[in-house]
């Protein structure tokens, strides 16, 4: 197999110039703990020359589109999305809760420990870490190749770039498949930074858990409202493919989606977990 980069020409090229190196890597996440099921998503790390951002290809999908039709859509999903300054611990992570759009800043540090193991994976060779972060045990595969101390979500400060890193439990898994090189930084101000427009506004993580807990609580507000709120006859309102008739109907919607917040409260750091309780209602 081709090898996934040419290590010495990016070096040559990348901390002259404004430009993104790109690694995809395929995230496999189970949302319930209990279940055996995956989801898959490819995930963009982008390298700049002062950044490095994690997020969803979809979004980068959407982008492409808009600037090709010259419009603006926005989408978002429950998904990481995270930037920091090059060789930084520090992470500003955005979520978005219904209409309102937020971002938090941590600082992450990870101790890593070394192990001897290596084996040969696409050409590379690659050396075993292990951690212990956000409440689980985490196996990492590097490269000291690729002299990048970075990799996918939160997951950095090893002598080389993480080709590979799961949890204990197999919950999460990261795997690199694609690398490129943009010649200019990509701009994702748009989309990342943004959503429909709106900047983020920054709060903390206790915050950030008490807005969620409140979003628990009626997650279904902002829709709710628009139906209320509604004057067009012809307009249509459906919540998981359920046409919305009468206000009457948002309660037995709103338990069923408060069920699944409880059934997916699944977080990549298990130590931030929020405690969701049925409604006593």
């Amino acid at each position: 197999m081709k090898k996934l980069i040419s290590f010495f020409a990016f070096f040559i090229f990348f901390f002259g110039f404004s430009q993104t190196h790109r690694f995809i890597y395929e995230y496999q996440f189970k949302r319930d703990s209990l279940s055996d099921h995956y989801d898959k998503e490819n995930m963009n790390l982008d390298i700049n020359q002062d950044e490095v951002k994690f997020y969803p290809y979809s979004y980068l999908e959407n982008d492409s589109l808009n600037k090709l039709r010259n419009y603006k859509s926005s989408m978002w999903d429950d998904l990481p999305a995270i930037k920091r300054k090059i060789n930084s611990d520090e992470n500003i992570s955005y979520t978005l809760l219904g209409s309102d759009f937020f971002m938090t800043k941590t600082t992450d540090k990870i101790n890593w420990n070394l192990t001897t193991e290596t084996k040969i994976e696409k050409g590379y060779k690659l050396q075993k870490a292990k951690a212990k972060y956000g409440g689980r045990d985490w196996e990492a595969w590097f490269c000291k190749e690729i002299n990048l101390n970075e990799g996918p979500y939160k997951f950095r400060g090893l002598p080389g770039l993480i080709f590979q890193i799961e949890d204990s439990k197999k919950n999460f898994i990261f795997s690199l498949i694609k690398s490129y090189k943009l010649e200019k930084t990509y701009v994702t101000n748009d989309f990342l930074e943004s959503f429909a427009g709106k900047k983020p506004i920054l709060i903390s993580e206790k915050i950030l858990k008490n807005k969620l807990l409140d979003f628990y609580n009626d997650p279904l507000h902002d829709f709710r409202e628009q139906f209320k709120n509604n004057t067009d006859p012809s307009a249509v309102f459906k919540v998981n493919n359920i046409q919305i008739k009468n206000i009457d109907q948002f309660k037995e919607l709103t338990e069923i989606r408060q069920k699944s917040i409880r059934k997916e409260n699944n977080p990549i750091e298990i130590d931030k977990v929020i405690i969701y309780r049925p409604s006593n209602k």
